[in-house]
């Protein structure tokens, strides 16, 4: 029989993986323009979720939040009067209508997904690419057919919030308008018009209808409503010849169906394969990159992730830095952040009127970022004098007292809190109550105060900025002196997670680490090696580090449940990738070249998670405890930094 398919790949999926739900329904894509449009769906191409969809676009004219268009595309071989279709969509009652999965033959990875199909003697191949002006592009080559062949393609529409349902309703708007090799329709006012376009003359059949209880499994597990409506306006049909190709476009902008083909052609030349595990880390780190409305911003996770402010700065060195050395987006992201700079604080969530500025450490991530940053600049010296005041005003804020209790003590020291509020990155939240309350002194935000003051102080020398070298290095060799006297626990040999005045909280919890790993750090090397191996004793597994040790009676080793028990075990011992940056840099500080075997089996054993969960990227968290299963959202953007991080760690000490 001849052969159709590729060579094996990195990311390579063959018949009896694709026609086993089982398997493929558990491994997810998705792809980004940059500009806050993805799309995502199962390898497969049955959307598991509310947020997959293959056209998911920003309203900013609705609610600036992301809206799912284009739910998918049903494509049907026809032959001799008999109709294949090759979608797969589930409805009540566990009953997959269409069984489209099991003409799939093949589907690969390199610049873009193709997914191969054979129907009898037919070969069909589907590419999907994704580009910056909001448009989807799936390319149809028939490879293979002795008979003629005709493509009969549905859309399937939603047109609502990602964070929402579609239900069947007589609002919809069912008229649509001819235009160049397709129609445009808009179901609702208020939305964007969908252009929906051919490379070719197709025939339009306006057949409104819609497609009852649409089932999506990942909802239903997540305990949320998991049942949709979709509206199919109709369908477009069309004859198409061995060797073929057949673009399909939906957009929010009317193209000319002559530069459909060259558009297509054009998006391809700009990716990068995905060939190596370093590949996919690298494309993976750009998807969440986002640039739109004159902002250049980190979107935290996908599929259902905004900006986050702390989640930005942890992840942007990893993201651009230590992907090919991309200062200018680097710098772009700090700007814009800077721009929504408010009483000391950046927004956790949201902006301007709708920010949420409850993160007590995004601010002092800020100084870490811009730290990471002044290592890639030629003239460190200048950093101070462009953000030489927003420093100033954030380490001020901070000295004299800001929202939500945040102040420095006089004991140099930061205490933030107020009651049934979660500042810090283990923030979930259950009843209006914080699930790991640390009110207080906490570890790893007094760990960033003394590396953020300990930076300012080095660009202020650099500047001789006497004034503020005055003011400033006595409160550093304060902070100093009082870390140790406040979290050392002598019998443990560790250090506390908070504490108050009368009060020492001893949960075995990871957050101590950065009192090892930041440039600046607190401690001698004697006690930074016995918080190493601690930690890696008590919580460092394979997949990241647990947020709890199993031994605490409070630990929950699987993530999963409804939105109650996944917040309660959010930080309670499930496992956390981002984690590990901060551990394989103070492991390496410590134990030097020696120490590079055990940190390269912590980084390369994520390779396997290439083709598991979000293909291609790192999922947001694991299960605490084995197999350690993915969870949480399928691509996370400080999973993915701090990885590229290591490995750039990895790099540096093999040339020592």
């Amino acid at each position: 029989m001849k052969k159709y398919f590729n060579a094996m790949k990195l990311i390579e999926f063959d018949k009896e993986q694709l026609i086993n739900l089982e398997f493929s329904l558990n491994r997810e894509l998705l792809r980004t323009n940059r500009a806050g449009t993805y799309a995502s769906t199962t390898i497969i191409g049955c959307n598991t979720r509310k947020y997959h969809g293959l056209l998911v676009c920003p309203m900013e004219n609705i609610d600036n939040d992301n809206h799912v268009l284009l739910s998918g595309v049903d494509v049907s071989v026809i032959q001799h009067d008999a109709t294949f279709h090759l979608g797969v969509r589930k409805y009540s009652g566990g009953v997959y209508d269409p069984k489209g999965h099991k003409y799939a033959r093949n589907f690969v990875v390199d610049k873009m997904p193709k997914l191969t199909y054979r129907v009898g003697d037919v070969v069909l191949e589907m590419e999907r690419i994704l580009s910056q002006d909001d448009r989807i592009l799936i390319k149809y080559t028939l490879v293979e057919a002795h008979s003629p062949t005709k493509l009969q393609l549905n859309p399937f529409l939603a047109f609502r919030n990602v964070h929402k349902l579609s239900k069947a309703n007589s609002f919809v708007d069912k008229t649509f308008k001819k235009i160049e090799n397709g129609i445009t329709v808009n179901m609702y006012d208020g939305y964007k018009p969908l252009y929906m376009q051919f490379n070719k003359e197709v025939d339009y059949f306006h057949v409104p209808d819609w497609y009852y209880n649409v089932e999506y499994e990942e909802e239903q597990k997540r305990g949320y409503d998991f049942k949709e409506d979709l509206y199919v306006p109709g369908y477009f049909e069309f004859m198409i010849k061995k060797g073929e190709s057949v673009v399909f476009t939906a957009s929010l902008i009317e193209v000319n169906p002559k530069e459909i083909i060259k558009k297509f052609d054009t998006e391809i030349e700009k990716r990068t394969v995905r060939t190596t595990y370093l590949d996919c880390l690298k494309s993976a780190a750009q998807q969440f990159i986002c640039r739109r409305n004159h902002k250049t911003e980190i979107i935290a996770g996908f599929p259902w992730f905004g900006r986050w402010g702390r989640d930005t700065f942890i992840s942007l060195p990893g993201i651009t830095l230590y992907n090919d050395a991309d200062e200018k987006t680097c710098k772009d992201v700090i700007d814009t952040m800077l721009s929504e700079l408010n009483h000391g604080l950046f927004p956790n969530i949201g902006s301007g009127n709708q920010a949420a500025l409850n993160s007590v450490d995004a601010p002092l991530w800020f100084f870490w970022t811009l730290q990471q940053y002044s290592y890639f600049v030629k003239d460190k010296k200048t950093l101070w004098k462009e953000y030489g005041e927003k420093i100033k005003q954030i380490l001020n804020c901070y000295r004299q007292g800001t929202s939500f209790n945040i102040k420095m003590h006089d004991n140099g020291l930061v205490w933030s809190g107020v009651p049934d509020k979660a500042l810090t990155w283990m923030d979930a939240m259950v009843d209006n109550k914080a699930v790991t309350p640390r009110m207080g002194f906490c570890v790893e935000i007094n760990a960033l105060w003394y590396n953020a003051v300990m930076f300012s102080l080095e660009l202020a020398k650099l500047n001789n900025d006497l004034t503020f070298l005055d003011e400033w290095t006595n409160i550093s060799e304060l902070t100093k002196e009082n870390f140790i006297k406040f979290f050392w626990d002598t019998n443990s040999e560790c250090l506390f997670d908070y504490v108050t005045y009368d009060y020492k909280d001893k949960s075995i919890r990871p957050n101590q680490i950065f009192a090892c790993s930041l440039p600046y750090s607190l401690i001698e090397e004697e006690f930074q090696q016995k918080i190493i191996e601690f930690v890696r004793k008590n919580l460092l597994t394979i997949k990241g580090i647990r947020t709890l040790s199993p031994k605490d009676p409070r630990y929950k080793g699987i993530y999963e449940g409804n939105q109650l028990d996944r917040d309660l075990a959010y930080h309670q011992g499930t496992v956390w990738v981002w984690l590990l940056g901060a551990f394989c840099e103070s492991y390496l500080k410590i134990y030097g070249k020696s120490g590079l075997s055990f940190v390269e089996k912590i980084f390369n054993g994520f390779e396997e998670d290439m083709t598991t969960y979000g293909i291609a990227t790192i999922s947001e968290i694991y299960d605490g405890d084995p197999p350690h299963y993915p969870k949480g959202a399928v691509s996370q953007a400080w999973s993915v930094g701090e990885l590229l991080r290591i490995y750039s760690l990895i790099e540096k000490y093999r040339k020592l």
